[in-house]
This record gives C-alpha cells, structure tokens and sequence, in this order.
C-alpha cells in the first residue's frame, strides 16, 4: 500500500478539496460543506458532511495511510550514477549454475496455483504479460549468487511506481525492486536496486528505458537459531557494476506483495506481474550453501 498525497485545509469542517490515495488506483474525493448541508455533488464529485463520524473515519484513514508507508520511506534521494556502457550484460554461466532462463523456454518456472507459466517468450527474453500473474521457479534455493538482466519498456508509460515496476523474490519472499528509475522520482525504498520498503539503493544506477540492466546478487536467507529466534539473512546488489546493496540485513519478514512468509531453509525465486511488460533474460544462479 502506497500513501501518495494528502493535502487538507486548516482545521474542519473544510477538508481539502484535493484528493486523498491510499493505495494505486483508489482516490477518496472530499468535497464539504458547512456542517448539516445534506450532500451534494461539486464540480462533478460528491459532498461529505463534516459530522463527528467523518472526522472520525478521516483521522482513521490518515492513520492507515501513515502506518501504510514502506519502513524505509524517510531514506535520503540516491545520487546518480552513469553505469559503464557493460559490466556483466550476457555473461554466460559458470560450469556449476542452475541455468533458470536461457532465452528459449520457461520449462522451470510454474505460472500462479502450479499453472503453466502465461509470460511471452522471444528473441532471447521473457517479457511480463499483464494479468497473467508472477512466475515461480519450480525448483527451491537457500543461499545463492543470483544473475538476471531485465528491461523496462522502451516506450515510456506512466510515472512513479507505474513505470516499468517488477521485482524479483528470493524464497518467495525478500524482493529486490525491478523500476525504471531513469529520471523517474519515487520513493527511495522502491527504486530499482532497493531492498524493497527496506533499504534504498547507495545509488541510482538505472539505464535508459528500454536498456538492459544487470542485476548480480548474494543473497543469504534468514534462519532460525537454536533458540527459534530468527538470524538475519543479507543482501548485497551489484547494478549495472555499481554496488547498491552492501550487505544489508533481512529481518526475515516478507516484503510487500511476497507469495510466501514466514522463515525457511529454501525457497523458490518469484518474478512479479506489475502490470507493465519488463524483459527479462539470462538468468542463473550458483548455490552457496
């Protein structure tokens, strides 16, 4: 749930005549006279009356909308950096990868409820088809080295977190955002390289739209200790040959929109259905445990 905007006039019974999102894709118009005045439409909208059960479920609202926003929303803007024009872009396996995505066939990935994977496959990518859910590998991982490249649509649509928004799951679980973040302003914990809701990128290493961009990832999964309590796993992201991530911990708590949760020894890798058509290709991993 993403809080975008709250602007309000001071003090009730006027509340702003702007527009309160709580989440993508939902607007709650106000529009309010005095206090009394049965409803009616403004400027096309509707009328709220300011009785004491309005303010009351607008102060709620406000709440949810606060306690809503990712843990990390305060994180500070990541500077810029222009990546080098290659850094891992086509590297071929090492002789001891799990090859999960050679271009050709979606044969180790399952579509939502074990269905047959629904994205598009060709010229040597795989590309999110909107609707059709997120793909999971069918095989399960513990700690891994992780290889992917991916692309956000070449043709720019929308802005914030509806442009060119995917993400990669480990376990299920922990996701690495997938953005266009070429001049493209969002919240620091859900640009692309970010640990989502976590741990903003050290950087901006995002390409032009359209370009393809390298992920290479460790990831060590959280664990139960000896006593049930959790030890925190690691992440440390290397985009497009600049480090973003460095050794940032994972509490074990899943992220937003995970398919799982809860603390495992391994789990599947998840590729998420934004909505818009990011590519994906060259994908493997070695295993470190």
């Amino acid at each position: 749930m993403i809080c975008r905007g709250l602007r309000m006039q001071a003090g009730f019974p006027n509340i702003a005549s702007e527009s309160f999102e709580v989440s993508a894709g939902f607007r709650t118009p106000w529009r309010c006279g005095t206090t009394g005045e049965p409803m009616k439409p403004c400027n096309g909208r509707f009328s709220v009356i300011p009785t004491r059960v309005a303010r009351l479920g607008f102060v709620f609202l406000v709440g949810m909308c606060l306690l809503a926003r990712p843990v990390g929303a305060a994180a500070k803007e990541p500077v810029v950096v222009t990546p080098a024009a290659s850094f891992s872009h086509g590297a071929p396996p090492p002789a001891d990868a799990v090859i999960l995505f050679d271009g050709t066939s979606l044969a180790k990935w399952i579509g939502p409820e074990g269905k047959p994977a629904g994205w598009k496959v060709e010229n040597g990518y795989m590309e999110v088809v909107g609707g059709a859910g997120g793909i999971t590998t069918r095989e399960e991982f513990g700690d891994i080295q992780l290889h992917l490249e991916w692309a956000s649509p070449s043709v720019v649509a929308g802005k914030d977190q509806g442009r060119g928004n995917s993400g990669v799951y480990f376990q299920g679980r922990y996701e690495i955002q997938v953005l266009d973040s070429f001049e493209n302003p969002t919240y620091p914990d859900g640009q692309a390289g970010a640990f989502y809701g976590h741990a903003a990128p050290l950087v901006n290493a995002a390409r032009k739209p359209g370009e393809w961009q390298s992920y290479d990832i460790i990831f060590h999964a959280p664990r139960r200790g000896a006593d049930g309590k959790v030890v925190p796993g690691s992440f440390t992201v290397i985009h497009n040959g600049l480090v973003v991530q460095d050794h940032v911990p994972i509490p074990g708590g899943a992220t937003t929109a995970a398919p799982a949760s809860g603390v495992v020894e391994k789990g599947p890798i998840h590729l998420q259905d934004h909505g818009n058509p990011v590519r994906y290709r060259n994908i493997w991993l070695r295993r470190l445990s």
